[in-house]
């Protein structure tokens, strides 16, 4: 039987907690898990972090702080798995990200001059090219030096990341205009492609509309991750409001025919947006 920590306000506890989860007498869960099994994790418990940080005031603090917690764990559980194979330590971690906050803030740390955000963001991005230089990515001078370099994401958010960097090499439109004028080009090849009936030709034009609306959030100002996150939330408030009304008006939701549905949906749709 495992040792409860006398403690539990400090990392060391927590990792001491992790590596007996993982031990001889640990769970059986935990000590099944490789880095491939829980990466499902680490993305669900980041968006579920998202989804506390967005959440109402009243309940944000305490939702992050049980998320955040969530999101540690991942990190523990990781290093976890690299040092029993003497890969790194969580100490190797910490030491790697603290020496990058520092070298990538010169203004702070050393005696560089910035004038505001923007220039510390485009310091940021000279010393990651230098870094990435050093670590044998695309050299200087080359026809690499303006490839495209867009960390993973969701789909949305990348499409969002990739526009960000066509933007900072002008390639671009000029407004929102000409945005607007490409979705609505990008719908008319959807719907030709919808007349042909053709799966592969539908699949390649949704995604253009999909990648040019994106476009069209950026030239708003608006993060179209968030826009959907918010979005998506609106229509199950929505429809979990549309599923009450049915019920208290003594109806099975699912009977009811289209017409039907819709009237519960325009209600709860004004309900909530009183």
């Amino acid at each position: 039987m495992a040792k409860t920590p006398a403690e539990l306000r400090n990392i060391e506890s927590l990792v001491e907690i992790v590596a007996s989860l993982r031990g001889p007498d640990g769970c059986p869960w935990d000590k099944e898990q490789t880095h491939e099994s829980l990466t499902q994790y680490a993305i669900e418990e980041t968006f579920e972090l998202v989804e506390a940080i967005e959440s109402a005031p009243a309940e944000r603090d305490r939702k992050m702080k049980d998320e955040l917690g969530d999101v540690l764990f991942q990190v523990i559980l990781h290093s976890q798995l690299a040092s029993e194979r003497g890969a790194f330590t969580l100490a190797d971690v910490i030491e790697n990200v603290a020496e990058k906050l520092v070298r990538r803030h010169p203004h702070v740390f050393g005696d560089v001059k910035v004038a505001d955000s923007a220039e510390v963001v485009k310091n940021w991005e000279e010393i990651k090219k230098k870094e990435t230089d050093i670590g044998g990515g695309a050299r200087s001078g080359t026809r690499h030096d303006y490839a495209l370099k867009v960390p993973p994401l969701p789909a949305l958010q990348r499409a969002y990341k990739i526009g960000k960097r066509t933007e900072k090499y002008k390639f671009d439109w000029e407004n929102v205009e000409g945005v607007m004028l490409k979705v609505e080009e990008e719908f008319d090849e959807l719907r030709e492609a919808l007349d042909n009936d053709v799966d592969s030709e539908i699949e390649h034009e949704l995604g253009d509309v999909l990648f040019s609306l994106a476009q069209l959030g950026r030239h708003l100002g608006m993060e179209p991750e968030q826009v959907l996150r918010k979005g998506n939330t609106r229509f199950e408030e929505r429809f979990n409001k549309m599923v009450e009304f049915a019920s208290a008006d003594g109806k099975d939701w699912g009977a009811l025919n289209v017409e039907e549905k819709e009237q519960f949906w325009l209600k709860a749709k004004a309900a909530l947006k009183k």
